[in-house]
């Protein structure tokens, strides 16, 4: 297949990306770089059925060529974390649901035959049902959630109205290689990393017992390969580990000492998904325990050597946003 990646220098975009062309297909990797890196690709940037376009997908006009002749478009594009979302909601708007929309229209007027777009399991807010069904009700808590959930919205719709073979994909806590080392405030996993580099206590939130379904990214890639070679339209589904565990248990796993910084408003204690559906519509399963991921993670743990160490001053002033609109007592 002729298959285009939107956001295919980041971090799940360039495992989904390197996936196809081990598979055989063509790919086009569409990314403007502002989140992605180059060096994501470094060890396949040569390979003969790949080819990068450097565009925004805010801009239309800049990517509509990208889609003639495509088969498969994977959307991940967009951008990401909870406190720059609720200081720039104009922004997340911007990349997160108007540029799904040119997408869409993109991708409708060259008639591709799939589009399979990268939801957030963060739409379901705090679940009341574990392990939480797609069925669950969605209720985002903070700006990025609401555009993920929106441009997931807008896929169903076009599967709905204008018959674009399109479905969402709910993602759980995906971790592994290749994950962001700068930038802000975010997943739990570059956080350790970089203080376990430098010999620095884990910043546990609350205490440690919360537990969230991490996902092995190339788990996450071959569900989008399923996803695409499957017939399923206007379809929600959840990509999960079909477990969950402890943050107390990462930290065993990791070794090294910890101290706690106070819970954050608006976190579920649990993060588990409901997996029946992806198996029986795609024939879904993952394949990376937990333990094996972490290892792999710990194998390459110099990849972090240049992220930011967090200790809870600096995640004090950069939590700050948080908790002023979050927290329902402020």
């Amino acid at each position: 297949m002729k298959t285009l990646v939107t956001g295919g220098c980041g971090f799940i975009g360039s495992h989904l990306a390197e996936q196809l062309l081990s598979q055989g297909h063509d790919v086009v990797i569409l990314d403007n770089l502002s989140c992605g890196r180059l060096a994501n690709i470094s060890s396949f940037e040569n390979h003969p059925k790949l080819r990068m376009v450097t565009a925004d997908i805010v801009k239309r006009e800049q990517i509509v060529e990208a889609f003639i002749g495509i088969d498969w478009v994977f959307h991940l594009a967009g951008i990401a974390d909870i406190v720059p979302s609720i200081e720039q909601p104009e922004a997340y708007f911007e990349n997160n649901v108007l540029s799904t929309l040119n997408v869409l229209q993109c991708a409708r007027d060259a008639g591709v035959k799939r589009l399979v777009y990268a939801a957030s399991s963060s739409s379901y807010g705090i679940p009341g049902q574990y392990p939480t069904p797609e069925t669950s009700p969605i209720q985002p808590q903070y700006p990025y959630a609401l555009t993920k959930y929106m441009g997931e919205e807008l896929v169903l719709h076009w599967a709905q109205v204008y018959k674009l073979p399109a479905m969402s994909l709910r993602l759980f806590n995906v971790y592994g290689p290749r994950s962001r080392t700068t930038g802000a405030y975010g997943a739990v996993f570059g956080v350790f990393l970089a203080q376990k580099l430098n010999g620095r206590p884990y910043t546990v939130v609350g205490d440690g017992e919360q537990t969230r379904d991490f996902t092995y990214v190339t788990d996450v890639a071959n569900a989008f390969v399923h996803a695409a070679q499957s017939q399923v339209s206007g379809e929600a589904i959840n990509v999960g580990s079909g477990n969950h565990y402890s943050v107390n248990y990462l930290v065993s796993l990791l070794g090294g000492e910890k101290v706690h910084i106070p819970k954050r408003p608006g976190e579920p204690e649990c993060t588990f998904a409901d997996t029946a559906k992806i198996r029986r519509l795609l024939n879904w399963a993952p394949q990376v325990s937990f333990e094996q991921g972490v290892r792999n993670m710990l194998d390459m743990i110099e990849n972090w050597r240049d992220a930011p160490v967090w200790n809870p001053t600096s995640i004090d002033r950069a939590t700050t946003a948080w908790f002023k609109y979050l927290d329902p007592k402020t």
